[in-house]
């Protein structure tokens, strides 16, 4: 009885290992050249293996996000016409497929990003300058747009800043406001969640002149917020509460002056840092955190192939997947969860034009 005990203990902690470490990945690209729309994969994130599912068709999903029980995708379509929309998915994540729900045009052109909380979904704009806010009804499966928000303009770049964008709208981990990025304008606006209803609550933070803020992140425990500044390729740290932020850091992400910044993640444990610089010199920056005051120390630097936007890291922190658009692949990258340091693996995944990467745990 014993021996039969163990058996059985150890198929099902076998199973349940295997179980764990695999994982459905999801790929954004733009389809002006080739690219389908919506990618499923399998991702092994303790070998660093991957295997092609399904596709969905779909005009520039360039951004994506998952619902908070991972059974919906939101996807924009990245464009600067009435096409404009996000898009609601249901996937299945036992064997990658996905279907089409429903399209609601967004409003404003060219969304680029996408972010909810299960009972609102919010949409960053960049040509439209606005974020746009949607409602969610029968459990994530419809949704309809009950507001926008405009951006502004003010910074000193003429050609980049001159009109409104908006790049990033987030939920701060509160759960009481949302933040988005007002590009042109070097600031940061808050807006307070009440219900479902999101009401604009002036601004949360400025920035440098000449900034671009871009993508936002939060540390785990909330204390903290970490910007990617797209035209400084700057970090800057702030302290968080109460839908405000307060700078207490900034250091240099991109020091050719490339003014191409793009993509901010921390590690799953909070002790490193990663940002993504374009157009020169392109490549991932890395940096340790104090995780009592949040400050960064720049530690390291990897290369990486063409245009790295978006990248992601696996939720067990193996490995870190890098979306370099103009290379059409994902970079897999191992990474040394003691010294936060990357590694090549060349187990490359080719997708045309790919620009953003999820990951959905069984």
């Amino acid at each position: 009885m014993r021996i039969l005990t163990v058996l059985l203990l150890s198929t099902f902690f076998a199973i349940h290992g295997v179980a764990q470490d695999e994982l459905t990945m999801l790929v954004g690209t733009y389809t002006d050249d080739g690219s389908k729309g919506i990618y499923s994969f399998r991702f092994n994130q303790k070998t660093g293996e991957s295997e092609a599912l399904e596709t969905l068709t779909l005009t520039n999903p360039s951004y994506l996000t998952l619902s908070p029980n991972k059974r919906i995708v939101y996807a924009v379509s990245e464009t600067n016409d009435e096409k404009a929309s996000l898009n609601i998915i249901r996937l299945n994540r036992n064997d990658g497929r996905m279907r089409l729900l429903n399209t609601i045009p967004v409003l404003g052109a060219d969304p680029c990003y996408v972010a909810t909380n299960g009972s609102i979904v919010l949409t960053a704009n960049y040509s439209g300058g606005s974020m746009s806010v949607f409602r969610l009804g029968q459990q994530g499966e419809k949704a309809e747009l009950s507001t926008r928000f405009l951006g502004s303009t003010g910074g000193p770049d003429a050609s980049r800043q001159n009109e409104a964008h908006v790049h990033c709208a987030c939920f701060a981990p509160d759960g009481k406001y949302a933040l988005s990025t007002d590009f042109s304008a070097d600031r940061i606006l808050s807006y307070a969640l009440r219900g479902n209803q999101v009401v604009a609550n002036g601004v949360a933070a400025k920035v440098s002149a000449d900034s671009g803020p871009r993508h936002l992140v939060f540390s785990r425990n909330g204390r903290f917020a970490y910007l990617m500044s797209e035209l400084s390729g700057k970090v800057t740290v702030f302290s968080y509460h109460e839908g405000r932020l307060e700078k207490l850091q900034e250091i240099v992400s991109d020091d050719v002056g490339a003014r191409g910044g793009a993509d901010i993640h921390l590690s799953p444990d909070g002790k490193f840092l990663y940002s993504s610089n374009r157009l020169k010199d392109e490549g991932i920056a890395i940096f340790s955190v104090d995780t009592k005051s949040g400050s960064l120390t720049r530690i390291g630097y990897q290369p990486t192939a063409a245009h790295p936007r978006q990248f992601n890291i696996t939720p067990n922190g193996r490995y870190l997947l890098c979306c370099c658009r103009d290379s059409n692949k994902i970079q897999v990258f191992s990474r040394d969860k003691q010294l936060g340091m990357l590694t090549d693996t060349h187990k490359d995944i080719l997708v045309s034009k790919a620009v953003c990467v999820q990951f959905v745990e069984k």
